[in-house]
């Protein structure tokens, strides 16, 4: 018979919530300016575009004050186990609110809102939204929490892709995103409620405690892991996991695309890690036995596959931001290369190369948006010139698509290499992996240069040599984009510093 919780249970629970309240002040406060921007979307009139946006990057400016703050909190769970703070969810908070301010600076560079949107609305309250949900995922130690925060962010990411109503592709993206996400959710949630069954436990230090402890049924565990992973590998982008990437990217409003390949991959990255990092116990052999298969095995052929299917098919495409959507396939795989290695060295590599591929892939977007507003076009033959007629942009892309390569003196040579490093560190079974991930990123470096080459070497069809011009916040903000992918891979210690210190506190068990 059902029994109500007694006086006792009730203050327990209310003083277990004030207690965790404190660990909470950014999320907070990222709700509050989520209201806020609603308010003044609703009451603003004249020119709310502007004020919206400079709410938003002020706003969100003003969370990173309140990230700093935790750095003093000793790491450990709250909300009853729920939700974690430690170094690797401080290291996120950070990329996620840097990633949404850059998210809306791109926007403002972006045309295409001004003929496609009359009113950008409730726009950057969604890229605020996004934010949060994506922060929570990489602090989430729950199923539950996984489950609903995962959702906070895939909602708000359909809405976002097809913002262009008017927009045919913009309007298809976000349908087939929508379909791909509601059947990679409903399989996710099918392999939570498998793993519930067998533990009755959500917590994942619980689970996995409960797996070690009293054992488990290897063919459940088999095909609830599977089921786990396709929601995971759904929302970072690896094959086979991958078909909604291609559409969506090119039909998106491209300041979304760029923040969907850098954030959202990000935070599935994060979750991945974290998920594979706990739920499996200390002291027994990492991947195996918990979860009833061999976990390394599965991320090594989803590697291997995302790698080799994201660089070859990225050769044929003509259209720019259809190509970056391959090339995103692709990183995701050398993103999971880091997560395979799965230790301390691992962790730091896998969050360095996050770090450069922020900068890189936001930097390359960029430049496509400003392309795009002068040519109305993202197909590569429409690039034939560009570089005389677009100087710094030709310059900055070539910048960013050399540090995508993975090739010295940028960000992305430094990224590529501690991730390698650290797979030749773990022995010599895995130099075929770093083998076939320098192997791939020289097939990159074909379709990387197809760019450059059009800009440069090949004449445009229209003989109009007329140089076009950016605008001065643009052009500056793709300067300071390029100089920092150049920086940074010629002084990268502090990043790397950062980086490991975000992993120092990572894979062990909180209390």
């Amino acid at each position: 018979m059902f029994e109500l919780p007694s006086g006792a249970e009730i203050q327990g629970i209310i003083a277990t919530l004030k207690a965790s309240v404190g660990f909470f002040i950014p999320e907070i406060y990222l709700s509050l300016l989520f209201m806020l921007l609603i308010v003044i979307d609703l009451v603003a009139k004249g020119r709310k575009n502007n004020l919206l946006s400079i709410t938003t990057l002020v706003g969100l400016a003003g969370s990173l004050f309140f990230i700093y703050q935790q750095h003093t909190m000793a790491a450990g769970e709250f909300f009853f186990g729920m939700y974690v703070l430690d170094e690797f969810a401080l290291f996120f908070k950070y990329f996620f609110v840097v990633s949404g301010m850059l998210a809306v600076i791109v926007t403002m560079a972006d045309e295409q809102f001004d003929t496609e949107v009359k009113s950008i609305g409730e726009y950057y309250a969604l890229i605020v939204s996004m934010v949060i949900g994506m922060i929570m995922m990489a602090s989430s130690a729950d199923l539950l929490m996984i489950f609903l925060s995962m959702e906070l962010v895939s909602f708000t990411a359909y809405i976002l892709t097809g913002y262009f109503k008017r927009n045919a592709r913009s309007s298809e993206a976000a349908l087939k995103y929508l379909v791909y996400g509601a059947v990679s959710s409903g399989l996710m949630v099918y392999g939570f409620s498998l793993i519930y069954g067998l533990t009755a436990q959500t917590n994942l230090i619980k689970i996995s405690s409960e797996l070690a402890t009293h054992g488990y049924d290897p063919l459940v565990m088999i095909f609830s892991t599977l089921l786990v992973l396709a929601g995971f590998g759904y929302k970072i982008g690896a094959v086979p996991f991958h078909f909604w990437s291609p559409d969506v990217y090119e039909g998106a409003p491209t300041p979304i695309t760029a923040y969907l390949s850098v954030a959202s991959k990000a935070a599935g990255i994060a979750l991945l890690m974290r998920f594979f990092y706990i739920a499996v116990p200390h002291g027994g052999r990492p991947y195996e036995d918990i979860l009833g298969i061999d976990w390394l095995s599965l991320l090594i052929l989803i590697s291997i596959a995302s790698m080799i299917y994201g660089n070859v098919v990225a050769l044929w495409q003509k259209n720019v931001k259809r190509l970056l959507a391959y090339s995103s396939i692709a990183h995701a795989g050398y993103l999971l290369l880091g997560i395979i290695v799965m230790d301390k060295l691992g962790t730091q590599a896998t969050l360095f190369y996050l770090l450069s591929y922020f900068l890189m892939n936001f930097g390359a977007f960029h430049v496509v948006i400003l392309i795009a507003n002068k040519t109305g076009s993202e197909n590569l033959d429409d690039y034939r010139g560009l570089g005389r007629r677009m100087p710094l942009a030709g310059a900055a892309l070539t910048v960013f698509l050399i540090s995508l390569v993975g090739l010295p003196p940028t960000f992305g040579f430094i990224g590529k290499l501690m991730i390698f490093s650290a797979l030749l560190a773990k022995g010599s079974i895995y130099i075929w992996l770093a083998l076939i991930g320098i192997m791939t990123s020289v097939i990159s470096l074909y379709y990387y240069m197809l760019i450059p080459l059009n800009m440069y070497l090949r004449e445009s069809t229209q003989h109009d040599d007329k140089e076009m011009s950016t605008g001065m916040p643009a052009q500056i903000l793709m300067a300071v984009l390029m100089i920092l992918t150049i920086y940074f891979g010629l002084f990268f210690a502090p990043l790397s510093d950062f980086a490991q210190y975000s992993s120092a506190m990572f894979g062990i068990t909180l209390h």
